[in-house]
């Protein structure tokens, strides 16, 4: 299993062009390259849940399974408009101007008063971001889902789509309509939680998740991740 960065977050460089679900993919590509994996599964959360439907329609014949987690579809005008607002305060202002208003939307009222530590690692991790680079990736997470709904080829390759019942921007309405575009794709809602359900409660994505990819990938060492 490969783990890595995003070009401008934690120790990759900035994005070598202007960013994009292309450059992103590419950038997956050129990780799977790397280490030499002729196709792989590739499971993303959130913007990567986006970055993963790119991949899977623009190299198919590399992805041989998706997982997405609570990762958006179209918003609702209003929603769209929230998040533009959001994207143009981080330009001003960088991470600062959104982390706190983020972490009520990404955790449950309870997870946030009990683990103050991980908020605040959390926290720290948005906070890292570099201000100059910030808002052009948020901007691709809050302008370029037309680039993936409505797939034309649609994505042909097995699909886990989950989401929790509490996720306010990336929510039950959202992931139905991502599950609706993949043929056969497999839906899980969880109930009482939000954003960074993986982060509350990980074995609630953890273990259907794996059970998914045992039962749709194949072990072959060397071909798959």
């Amino acid at each position: 299993m490969l783990a890595y960065d995003l070009y401008g977050h934690g120790q990759s460089p900035v994005p070598p062009g202007p960013p994009s679900l292309a450059l992103f993919s590419a950038q997956i590509q050129g990780v799977m390259d790397h280490a030499g994996l002729r196709s792989g599964a590739l499971v993303g959360f959130s913007l990567g849940g986006m970055i993963a439907r790119h991949a899977a329609q623009t190299m198919p014949g590399r992805i041989a399974a998706l997982g997405i987690l609570n990762s958006p579809h179209r918003r609702a005008p209003d929603a769209q408009a929230a998040i533009l607002q959001r994207v143009a305060q981080a330009r001003t202002n960088g991470p600062a101007a959104t982390v706190e208003d983020a972490l009520e939307r990404w955790f449950t009222d309870s997870f946030r008063a009990d683990h103050p530590a991980v908020m605040d690692l959390v926290r720290g991790w948005v906070m890292a971001n570099d201000i100059s680079v910030y808002h052009t990736i948020y901007s691709v997470f809050a302008t370029g889902i037309d680039d993936i709904v409505q797939p034309d080829p649609p994505i042909a390759c097995p699909a886990f789509v989950l989401t929790g019942d509490e996720d306010f921007g990336n929510g039950p309405q959202m992931a139905r309509a991502i599950a609706s575009e993949i043929d056969g794709a497999e839906l899980h809602i969880l109930q009482n939680l939000r954003h960074m359900a993986l982060a509350e409660d990980p074995g609630a994505v953890n273990i259907p998740l794996r059970r998914f990819l045992d039962r749709v990938t194949q072990p072959n060492p060397g071909d798959q991740t």
